[in-house]
């Protein structure tokens, strides 16, 4: 029997060694994902300028901004923000900035929450920005992984803005 655990354990051990390697393509394909959903949005606004500030002045209710001023910036984010996102470029926090963003789009956009926001959150209303909102987050948990220009950028400049203290060097 014990030799019968050892071994299933053996087993186990290098599954789990095996599945880690893993992680990094996980990571990338969370990021090609979230990027192409969000590009793809981008191309459909500037493709058709007049419907666009017709929707962001008419169905979408961003805070604070003029309509014309967050169709102009909800296009340009999405045309720019996914090549750093799909790079790994600065990967956490364009990670939080895409977050933030959805989390905007969805506020914004009541038509997406029909059944009320509270229960369209647990229930299976804007079933892709929850996915993509859970991809954005484990980006900027784990970081944008080993597949990535910011794991590029450290390899080559491993003590890079790494020197524990922000005391201004004179």
């Amino acid at each position: 029997m014990n030799k019968l655990l050892a071994c299933t354990g053996n087993y186990y051990d290098q599954l789990v060694r095996g599945l880690s390697g893993l992680g990094p393509v996980v990571l990338l394909l969370f990021r090609v994902w979230v990027a192409l959903a969000f590009w793809r949005a981008g191309v459909v606004k500037i493709e058709d300028p007049s419907g666009t500030a017709y929707l962001f002045n008419n169905e979408y209710h961003v805070p604070l901004l003029s309509g014309d001023t967050a169709a102009f910036l909800g296009t340009w984010i999405e045309l720019i923000t996914p090549w750093f996102l799909l790079l790994g470029l600065g990967g956490r926090l364009t990670a939080a900035f895409l977050f933030v963003y959805n989390l905007v789009a969805v506020i914004s956009y009541p038509d997406l929450w029909p059944h009320g926001f509270w229960t369209g959150l647990i229930g299976s209303d804007f079933n892709d920005h929850k996915i993509w909102a859970m991809m954005l987050l484990a980006v900027i948990a784990w970081g944008p992984g080993a597949l990535s220009i910011d794991r590029w950028l450290a390899r080559l400049w491993p003590h890079a803005g790494r020197t524990g203290s922000c005391e201004r060097v004179v």
